[in-house]
Order: C-alpha cells, then sequence, then structure tokens
C-alpha cells in the first residue's frame, strides 16, 4: 500500500452480552460507564463498591462530567469512570459527551477501554454504547505525525460489556474508518500530498478495495473542453492535477451509479493571483478536504458492501500563483459549453467542481453529493458547528436537516438558484463566477455550482464549514473533523435520500 495512508484501523472491538457484574467490569482496564440521571440504590448496588459509589456521586456538584472517576477494587484495578444520561440528550450532545469520557478514561498508558450503560431501556443503550465506540475510534486514530519517536496510542482493544441486546459494531467501524481517512489525507503535508501522490494513493485505495479506477489527466480535459477546471489547474508548475473517478460497483461493472460523491480536492491554495495574506494561506493544505470526505464516504461504504453503485470523483488540483495563472475576468468555457467571467481567484473551488460536477451527472445517477471547504462566508453565517447544505431539490432540506440531527453532524439548509443566478449576471458571459461584493457568498457559489448539473440531476452541496473546529468537534477530538462521512451514511442509509426523486 502507498506510503502515505495511515497505519491500519483494525483495533479489536469485541461485543459481550449480559450482565454488567465484578467479571465483565475487570475485562477492562478501563471502563467508561453511562448511568441514569435518577441512580436508583438497587442500580449502585450492581456495582462493585456500589454504595461508596453512591456517597462519592453525592458529593460532586450536580451535572460534573465526568461524574465520578475512580477504580475498582479487583486485580486490574480497572479505572471506572461514570457519567450520567441526561434524557433526550440528542445525537451531537451524547457524542460530544462521549468525546469527554473516552479522553479521560484513556490518560493513562493503553489498555482495553470497556464501554457500558447500565439501567436505560434498551434504545437508549445502544445509542449510547454506539456514540462511545464512535468517540473510541476516533481517539484512537493516528494524525500524521513526523518525530523521531511517534506518540502511543491510547487504546489496545474495545470490549462492550454488559449489553441487553447484541450491538452491531459494522457500521460504527465503516463510518469510524472513512472518517479517520478523510482527517489523515486533511492534515498531510502539501510537500508530501502533492496531485502526484495524491493520485497514486487513490489508486492503491481502489486496487485493495476492488474499485474501478480512472484518471481523466490535464491532456484529457482540454480534449473534452473542460475549461473551469483548468483554469485553476494553469497556474501549477507541473501538469499532475487531474478529476480522478473511483467505482465501486456490488454487482455489474457496467451499472448506472445510484450515487455520485464529488469532492473538492484543492491540495495547496495560494489564492492564485488574488493572492491570500499569510494567515488566510497558513492552513491551505487543508482546502482538499472535500475530496477527502468524499473518498473517506466511498470507503466507508465498501466496507459496508451495500448494494447500490458509487461514483467517487476527486477534482485534484492547486490554485498557484505565477506567470501562467489564470486570472480576474479571464473568460473560460466549462466542459457543459457556458462561458464564465472570472471575478476573483481566489474563488477557485467552485471552478474546479464545475466540470467535475458535469461529468459526475452525465452519468445519471439518482443523486450527486459534492463536498467542499467552499467558502468563508459559510462560516459567518453558521460557525464552524454548522456546515451549510444546498440542493437543487428544496422538499429534502427536512431531511438534510434530520439526518445531520441524527447522526450529530449537523447542517442547516440555504436557498439558491433563481433570484441568486440574477446577481451572477455577466455582460460579456453566460455567467460570472462569484459577485464582486462577495456577501452571501456561500449562496452564490451554490447557485453557480447548479448551473452545471445536468439532466436535471438530484444535487447536494455541502459547504464544510465544520471542517475544521478548534478543540474537536461532536466525538471528534482533534481541529479536522472530517465532517460529512457519518452525515451521508445517515442520509444514504437512514433517510433513503438516492431514491427519494
Amino acid at each position: 500500500m502507498h506510503s502515505l495512508l495511515p497505519p491500519g484501523d483494525g483495533m479489536r472491538v469485541v461485543a459481550h452480552a449480559g450482565r454488567l457484574d465484578s467479571k465483565a467490569i475487570a475485562s477492562a482496564d478501563q471502563l467508561v460507564l453511562i448511568v441514569p440521571e435518577r441512580m436508583t440504590e438497587k442500580l449502585w448496588k450492581r456495582l462493585p463498591g456500589g454504595l461508596k459509589l453512591k456517597k462519592i456521586a453525592g458529593k460532586r456538584p450536580a451535572g460534573s462530567v465526568p461524574l465520578i472517576v475512580t477504580r475498582v477494587d479487583n486485580a486490574k484495578q480497572t479505572l471506572l469512570v461514570i457519567a450520567k444520561a441526561r434524557p433526550g440528550i440528542e445525537a451531537f450532545e451524547r457524542l460530544a459527551l462521549a468525546r469527554q469520557l473516552v479522553s479521560a478514561a484513556t490518560v493513562e498508558k493503553a489498555g482495553t477501554l470497556g464501554l457500558a450503560v447500565l439501567g436505560l431501556d434498551v434504545e437508549a443503550e445502544q445509542r449510547f454504547i454506539e456514540s462511545m465506540l464512535a468517540a473510541a475510534l476516533a481517539a484512537q486514530a493516528p494524525m500524521p505525525e513526523f518525530k523521531k519517536k511517534a506518540s502511543p496510542g491510547k487504546i489496545r482493544s474495545v470490549r462492550l460489556v454488559g449489553l441487553s441486546e447484541k450491538f452491531a459494531v459494522d457500521r460504527v467501524i465503516a463510518e469510524a474508518a472513512g472518517n479517520n481517512l478523510a482527517r489523515w489525507l486533511t492534515a498531510l503535508p502539501p510537500n508530501l500530498l502533492d496531485a502526484k501522490q495524491y493520485t497514486a494513493l487513490a489508486k492503491d485505495i481502489a486496487t485493495a478495495n476492488g474499485w474501478q479506477f480512472k484518471r481523466y489527466s490535464v491532456t484529457e480535459l482540454e480534449k473534452l473542453g473542460a475549461g473551469a477546471f483548468l483554469a485553476v489547474a494553469q497556474g501549477n508548475a507541473t501538469g499532475d492535477a487531474g478529476i480522478i473517478q473511483l467505482s465501486y460497483r456490488p454487482g455489474r461493472k457496467t451499472d448506472k451509479p445510484a450515487v455520485a460523491l464529488v469532492g473538492k480536492g484543492i491540495i495547496f491554495d495560494t489564492g492564485g493571483t488574488n493572492l491570500k495574506p499569510f494567515q488566510s494561506m497558513l492552513d491551505m493544505h487543508g482546502d482538499m478536504q472535500g475530496s477527502a470526505v468524499a473518498l473517506g464516504t466511498l470507503l466507508a461504504l465498501s466496507r459496508l458492501e451495500v448494494d447500490f453503485a458509487v461514483d467517487c470523483w476527486l477534482a485534484v488540483t492547486e490554485n498557484r500563483t505565477g506567470p501562467t495563472a489564470y486570472k480576474s475576468q479571464d473568460l473560460i468555457t466549462a466542459l457543459n459549453g457556458k462561458t464564465i467571467q472570472t471575478i476573483h481567484t481566489d474563488a477557485e473551488g467552485r471552478m474546479a467542481l464545475a466540470d467535475t460536477l458535469t461529468l459526475a451527472s452525465r452519468e445519471r445517477p439518482a443523486l450527486v453529493v459534492d463536498y467542499a471547504t467552499l467558502t468563508g462566508s459559510c462560516i459567518d453565517a453558521i460557525t464552524t458547528r454548522y456546515s451549510g447544505a444546498f440542493t437543487n431539490r428544496p422538499e429534502l432540506h427536512p431531511a438534510l436537516k434530520r439526518g445531520g440531527r441524527n447522526s450529530g453532524e449537523r447542517v442547516w439548509p440555504f436557498p439558491i438558484g433563481g433570484e441568486f443566478l440574477e446577481d451572477l449576471k455577466s455582460p460579456v458571459a453566460d455567467l460570472m463566477q462569484c459577485t464582486v461584493k462577495g456577501t452571501g457568498d456561500h449562496i452564490y457559489a451554490a447557485s453557480f455550482l447548479g448551473e452545471f448539473i445536468e439532466h436535471d440531476t438530484p444535487w447536494v452541496h455541502f459547504d464544510l464549514s465544520a471542517g475544521e473546529h478548534e478543540g474537536g468537534l461532536a466525538h471528534i477530538p482533534t481541529k479536522v473533523t472530517g465532517f460529512g462521512v457519518r452525515l451521508t451514511l445517515a442520509l444514504l442509509l437512514d433517510e433513503d435520500l438516492a431514491g427519494s426523486d
């Protein structure tokens, strides 16, 4: 496998149904335990030293998280971390609580982490176990580190103990694998993950997972007339830019895709001729996060062996400055024949995505979903706790919000098209790339992108304003969040979005 890929993600997860007794607790080096908000004496007595634990809990301030951190009197001296479950807690808060508890339990050397729930109904138990397992898998996932001595792992294995019913771990593990890959790729330094290496890495992942791989090179894109993507790529020193197509086919290789995942892969964004200032450019190696999320989502769906065909499109290029870079007022002809008046070269993401969306929609999938760290105005509108959602099917807004709420990766829908396109009218071309003022740019960017979807294909665009959040977000402990993998699986597998048109 490619040397830039993360280490193996095969951490052992074992689920045990049965009573949460001393033996189950002693199987873990650290145990995170969720209990009801109203904990009865009968429930306390089910725990080793339960009455002593009750006294400790009574001395803690209301709402303390964790409620108790102590050791069990057994051979392993199991570290016990207890928290109370607030009734009606939603997925985002549940995941954030799980991250806090896993962090408290893993401050010592790596061990076997136990996860348990006591005294809740089966449905609540399953939800908390899912959240804690997701947090444990996220905490254990390595991030790129280039030091003489690598940081040690925090968890060797996970045990789900005292379960009332069997818990299916496959989806949580698949989602974590996809999210961990997305975070890892986003954090890689740009001199290591350049366009050439990104292409090689994508090909290796495709081979390992049995996907089809195709790359549209600069030469091929020139023949196709993909002028919008090529405008961004023309400033690169090398010809390594390209559009990558990865195809998962559980049936025949010729099957039409049910879903097309499209990702912005600007592996470094200088802003182009309209150069960014230092602070705005510092982390622009992460401007390819949309493509990493698309790739991570494909990996998760493939690991789950879903029964529908999926395409994944990665628009991979840099946005460089220099004598050959595109400029304001350049006239560009896109793949679908529409002409574009360039206004600002730092609005390159929508240019690279435009032609990629045309290619994806020409395959006539039931749904196109794209991901991009596209506009700062989306952060201005909803902060880095939510991401923006846009679609040419406004009737999907409730499903998008519900999928975000249930997955813990929350989104807020915005309007597009119609009146907003009036403001993108150009005197010399079919449309302007963006407005001069820049206000509401997340809406104008999405409205622009919608003009490159063919065959009236249902389409959803995510502006990943929550792609980075200082201190982590929900169950994710790192600034880079990999936002979008859990959300998309919720939309496809729970909301059946691909079948909703």
